[in-house]
């Protein structure tokens, strides 16, 4: 799942290299945590969030198949000094 997360956005954004996806698992549902650089925030939300419910709902179906729940979290990249 992390790595088909990662795949789609990291084709949405103008930094892919700034895309940080973080997976942690737990019993029952799994966490994918993406960190995307602060002007791409806005590309991978997308109008009214459906991009973001596109990417939740593949994450869910792709879950789905290993009988796992998985939660979606898009958040900013920010740099700390």
């Amino acid at each position: 799942m992390k790595n088909l997360v990662e795949n789609i956005v990291c084709s949405l954004v103008d930094s892919p290299d700034q895309v940080i996806v973080a997976e942690t698992a737990g019993e029952s549902v799994t966490v994918l945590e993406i960190r995307v650089a602060p002007d791409d925030v806005g590309k991978v939300i997308g109008k009214e969030g459906r991009i973001a419910n596109a990417i939740r709902t593949v994450a869910k179906a792709a879950a789905a198949k290993n009988n796992r729940r998985v939660t979606v979290e898009i958040m900013t990249n920010e740099k700390v000094t």
